[in-house]
């Protein structure tokens, strides 16, 4: 760029130049032209043309040059404005503390302390995982040490350990609880879906002679609606008297309770 630069500024001054030149060599024909005039008695008509023809062509080609002179100027106006600039005459001035380089400088010193400081954790947890001593001027990452951890890991074993054995407790004490309401009552309780139970008398003949009893309202309301059955629509009269009517669903279990045994007992 700054050879291209260098390059049209000779051209444009060996357009001026021309341009001088043409324009004095023009005076002189014009000057040659009127003492022609005066002197019209040596001069033949065909000089009077040939001098006019010469005229006119150094006026054309003065005018060529100037509108190259022209051209070569707006071009050097147009690299001047893009920021293009002579090295002869234009001198380029450099910060000593350049911004741009002291952020890159300050940024790379501030990744090279992260990576220092990233080992120096990674190294501290190799030794905390291997059980080894950890220095106590490391102010790095405050841990407890490596003894109260073991303790913490004791604790956690044995949370642990209880719990296992309250859920099987409670699994067990579940298990004796179904089995003395299926003694006391002669019903097997099954919870089938959230909230509907499943009753199951001692005394029934089939396995899926059973009864389907939802809870219904508020939570702990106690209310319950029976579902309807195969089994349940065969004790119609069970269910008219002691449901619609006497509104006790312990009566019916009972009642039904009764029927079914006798069924059994009869000879």
């Amino acid at each position: 760029m700054e050879i291209q630069l260098s390059k049209a500024q000779e051209e444009a001054g060996t357009f001026k130049l021309q341009a001088q030149e043409v324009a004095v060599e023009l005076e002189a024909l014009k000057e040659l032209k009127s003492s022609v005039s005066e002197a019209s008695h040596i001069a033949t008509e065909e000089e009077i043309k040939f001098l006019r023809q010469k005229v006119e062509e150094l006026e054309s080609e003065r005018q060529k040059l100037e509108e190259q002179n022209n051209v070569l100027e707006m071009r050097l106006e147009r690299h001047n404005l893009q920021g293009d600039y002579d090295p002869v005459k234009t001198k380029v001035v450099h910060f000593r503390l350049n911004p741009t380089s002291v952020a890159k400088k300050e940024r790379a010193e501030d990744v090279e302390q992260l990576k220092v400081e990233c080992e120096r954790l990674r190294e501290r947890l190799r030794k905390m995982e291997a059980g080894g001593a950890v220095p106590s001027d490391d102010t790095t990452l405050v841990l407890p040490p490596s003894q109260e951890i073991l303790d913490l890991r004791k604790q956690m074993e044995s949370a642990k350990l209880k719990n296992q054995r309250l859920k099987e407790v409670f699994q067990k004490k579940i298990q004796e609880f179904r089995t003395a309401c299926y003694v006391l009552t002669g019903y097997q309780i099954d919870i089938t879906v959230e909230n509907q139970y499943r009753l199951t008398s001692v005394y029934a003949e089939r396995m899926e002679d059973s009864l389907l009893f939802k809870a219904s309202g508020a939570v702990g309301s106690g209310n319950m609606q029976m579902l309807e059955t195969d089994f349940s629509n065969t004790l119609t009269e069970l269910v008219e008297l002691h449901l619609f009517h006497q509104k006790s669903i312990p009566v019916f279990l009972s009642a039904l309770t009764l029927d079914l045994f006798s069924r059994q007992t009869v000879v």
